[in-house]
């Protein structure tokens, strides 16, 4: 039964994501989902592989908890909260703070792939990701 109910949840959030992030701009996966206990009981880590097709954007949106990322290929446009827009490649990192407007967030490059792995820790049963 457990089972079920965590397919049923994974397939919600994944929609509410595709809903969010446009299917036709990057392809969202949650890897893995965990409720937590102790000090952070009510709370769930969540990771997220996010592949941006050669040119590819997400619109603007924002995330219930915060996120650590890591680009594991290719080069990203990353901007958020009014910070300026930054191009990170492979191999670098970013963080955003609960709730902060994700204001740009592409593949830099026109002819490659790009990914990214983000870390989210948000209230149990939190969408990934929110509407602008």
């Amino acid at each position: 039964m457990n089972n079920r109910r965590s397919l049923l949840r994974g397939l919600i959030s994944t929609a509410a994501i595709t809903q969010v992030m446009g299917q036709e701009h990057a392809g969202v996966q949650i890897k893995s989902r965990q409720k937590l206990s102790g000090a952070l009981d009510g709370m769930e880590a969540t990771v997220v592989e996010v592949s941006y097709p050669p040119g590819a954007s997400s619109p603007q949106h924002r995330h219930p908890g915060f996120i650590a990322g890591y680009v594991l290929e290719g080069r990203i446009r990353f901007g958020v909260e009014g910070q300026p827009e930054q191009i990170l490649s492979t191999g670098e990192t970013f963080f955003e703070a609960a709730g902060a407007l994700h204001s740009v967030s592409a593949n830099a490059q026109p002819d490659k792939p790009a990914r990214i792995l983000a870390f989210s820790v948000a209230p149990a049963g939190s969408p990934v990701a929110l509407p602008k």
